[in-house]
């Protein structure tokens, strides 16, 4: 499929209201166990429908995308407006990146979506934008109350949580499903102007599962949106 950055909208009839929520829900289902590179095929036969159907009703990939992930993305920049209004940056920066953090951990379709860069999601592109300027808001802020090391950049920052939130599928199927919290709590320890700092939650990793966690990344590819 190619780009289409309209997004889908459901159909009025009964029946194709119905083919349209069932796709919706077969397409959250595959996305978080596949990622968003599932074929679409897979898809269609998971909601019962033939492929005419899907592309009737989403004539690309990212049509489809943006159906099912809208209200996340839209419940996310609600998020940042709420750690914009915070009065104390550094808690604020803290709340701000651990919620995003749950939500990069839901599933591999959330991880895929928010880690990697897809064309004609307009939702999307709103949301990337958004997180920057909160970042850019929360770290300023951070350094004129002395909490946040002036010397981090906006672009450090968002460089390192993009590195650290692609590896969370990894790390999450190697050990637990809160395992992202030490390496954040880590990372954040970084950022802080002045000791002392939390002690780090949860387990260190073995080396065993250094290993797993290592295979498991491996190499991967950005989401096409061809179908």
């Amino acid at each position: 499929m190619t780009g289409d950055s309209q997004r889908a909208t459901p159909p009025r009839r009964r029946d194709a209201r119905r083919n349209w929520d069932l796709l919706v829900e077969a397409a959250r289902e595959v996305f978080a166990e596949q990622g968003l590179e599932a074929p679409l095929d897979v898809i269609a036969r998971r909601a019962g429908v033939g492929n005419a159907t899907l592309y009737r009703n989403f004539p690309t990939r990212a049509a489809l995308i943006d159906a099912v992930f809208h209200d996340l993305l839209t419940g996310t920049m609600a998020v940042g407006e709420q750690a914009r209004s915070a009065p104390d940056a550094w808690a604020a920066l803290n709340d701000y990146l651990r919620a995003v953090f749950v939500t990069l951990a839901a599933d591999r379709g959330t991880n895929d979506l928010m880690t990697t860069h897809l064309e004609g999601i307009e939702a999307l592109q709103a949301v990337h934008a958004h997180n920057r300027e909160t970042m850019e808001i929360l770290l300023s802020r951070g350094r004129e109350q002395g909490t946040v090391r002036a010397d981090a950049t906006t672009e450090d920052v968002l460089f390192a949580l993009a590195a650290l939130g692609r590896a969370i599928p990894a790390l999450t199927t190697a050990t637990t499903p809160e395992a992202w919290r030490r390496p954040l709590t880590l990372f954040l320890a970084g950022l802080h102007t002045s000791p002392p700092t939390p002690p780090l939650p949860g387990t260190p990793l073995t080396a065993t599962e250094l290993a797993e966690v290592l295979q498991e990344l491996g190499p991967h590819r950005a989401p096409r949106n061809t179908g």
